[in-house]
């Protein structure tokens, strides 16, 4: 499809107004705490936009509708777990990172168990944002090639490379407000999109599209079943599972991961930064919902439109309505939320990981370095995770039958994520985790993930390697059961043969904060 002159005019519009957004807040970017944190002076509102701005990225705007058209909105009730997990996020998780580290999430863990455990940690989560990252620029160029007809791999590289320029340019603050213009696009896409598939002239029967839509599941949200039986579902057609996997990968994400935490150290206050992630978290649910309701929807649609079954592939189904059936104009405003959405999740990832690049590594290797020099490696680095992302979203390009793309996104997390938030709950929860128990624990944890990504059985049955005992289960469990493994096997290790715990353990564990809170309750 052509666009129109008015839909080009619409994007420069967007993109000159966030190059002016980034350019504008980049005065002053002479310190890497600047660079990276913003000084810790953000608002309290603008953090909530940035959150939900990073989470909703164009992996719901594509990857969200194509599940639910082809598998109903099973993903939609995990996502409801988010704000109870933000409740624990926002009471005990924010104020600790706020008095404990400076920059980086793994800071922490370097205090708590060393130097090695830190690398282990911050190494899973430049592997997973990386990878998200290239699941995010794939969606955007999925949309973008049915607009354009431009080849996917120009659309992924021209989009990486316009917002590593304004986030190595800005910083963490031009993430910040860029994200915050972002969110109000977005947000007012996603409106303009349910009301033209509902109210479509070329129908005349929203009550229509949405009945032949629900008998035939695509509102469902799963199976309830409950049985032995589920855990070996390698459809995953029931809720359970996806409740477990993203109750695992909220909490991780919220507790452990940088580009995360590196929002609730930008907040001005402790308080502004637990009611910014709060709002955040919030602020998702109705957009998570819009899109699968869209992608439920757009089942009906099809079924009812003389001519058109839609597309096959069913994560193209975003860009191949947007493309058909959005007049001139309106298009050119869809086209720039989906700008949008990416951009806001890109930038806010290319700046974690520079911040874990230059503090964890950089700053270790060489601590000596001067500011300038370490600023200067911080905004390199941006450009190195943009052009790595873009290489994974090329080697992610679909063929076609392929499972939905979000589907195989959150195998994929849960796995590369190495049992972190079990690694992180033995440093927050218990005095008496070690620091030989934790490596015990990861070595536990990488030969259990490695035993059953070898020997799980793939789409043609055929596995890597057979062991004679295999793994069976569905593969979204592997990663969630790798957090528990870390944790149990890493504890068990340290009450039967001790070790090395700092002596600054007290400050380095909730309990602390929550004498600190009970003094806060006193003296009130």
């Amino acid at each position: 499809m052509n666009l129109e002159i008015i839909d080009w005019l619409i994007v420069l519009a967007y993109l000159v107004c966030i190059v002016s957004i980034g350019l504008y807040v980049s005065r002053g970017q002479r310190t890497v705490r600047k660079f990276f944190t913003a000084d810790r002076s953000i608002p309290s509102w603008a953090v909530g936009f940035t959150l939900m701005a990073t989470i909703v990225g164009s992996g719901t705007f594509v990857g969200h509708t194509g599940t639910a058209y082809g598998k109903g909105m099973i993903l939609f009730l995990p996502h409801m777990l988010l704000p109870f997990v933000l409740m624990i996020v926002a009471v005990w998780i924010v104020p600790f990172y706020r008095r404990v580290v400076q920059m980086s999430a793994y800071e922490f863990v370097g205090k708590r168990f060393g130097l090695a455990s830190r690398i282990y940690t911050s190494f899973g989560f430049l592997a997973d944002r990386t990878f998200d990252l290239g699941v995010t620029l794939l969606t955007t160029s999925i949309a973008l090639y049915v607009f354009t007809g431009w080849d996917p791999i120009y659309v992924i590289l021209g989009t990486g490379l316009f917002t590593l320029t304004y986030t190595m340019i800005g910083g963490i603050t031009a993430v910040a407000w860029t994200n915050v213009a972002q969110g109000i696009i977005l947000s007012g896409g996603a409106v303009v999109i349910l009301c033209r598939v509902l109210f479509a002239p070329e129908i005349g029967d929203p009550v229509g599209i949405i009945q032949t839509s629900w008998e035939a599941g695509k509102y469902s949200f799963g199976s309830w079943e409950i049985s032995w039986d589920m855990l070996f579902d390698r459809e995953t057609t029931t809720i359970w599972i996806f409740f477990l996997a993203y109750f695992i990968q909220w909490s991780r994400r919220y507790i452990t991961d940088q580009h995360i935490v590196q929002n609730y150290l930008i907040a001005k206050t402790d308080r502004d930064a637990s009611r910014g992630a709060f709002m955040g978290a919030l602020s998702c649910l109705p957009i998570f919902f819009t899109f699968m309701f869209i992608g439920g929807s757009f089942y009906g649609f099809f079924e009812l439109l003389p001519g058109d079954a839609g597309p096959v592939n069913t994560d193209e189904v975003m860009p191949y309505f947007l493309a058909n059936y959005i007049p001139a104009g309106m298009l050119g405003l869809i086209l720039a939320a989906i700008l949008a959405a990416a951009m806001s999740s890109v930038s806010a990832d290319l700046n974690s990981i520079a911040t874990v690049l230059t503090t964890d590594y950089f700053g270790n290797i060489y601590p000596k370095a001067s500011e300038r020099v370490r600023l200067l490696f911080g905004r390199f680095m941006v450009l190195v995770g943009g052009v790595s992302a873009s290489l994974i979203a090329i080697m992610l390009i679909p063929e076609d039958g392929a499972e939905p793309l979000m589907q195989r996104a959150i195998t994929i997390a849960t796995i590369i994520s190495g049992g972190t938030l079990g690694l992180f709950c033995l440093g927050f929860l218990t005095r008496r985790a070690t620091r030989g128990g934790v490596y015990f624990g990861i070595s536990v944890c990488l030969a259990f993930t490695s035993w059953a990504l070898l020997s799980k059985a793939g789409g043609d049955g055929d596995r890597i390697v057979d062991f004679g005992f295999n793994w069976e289960m569905n593969s979204m469990l592997i990663g969630v059961f790798g957090h528990f493994i870390l944790f149990g096997s890493g504890y068990l290790f340290s009450r039967i043969f001790g070790g090395y715990v700092p002596d600054d353990i007290e400050d380095l564990t909730i309990h602390k904060l929550r004498e600190i809170k009970k003094a806060d309750s006193a003296s009130a």
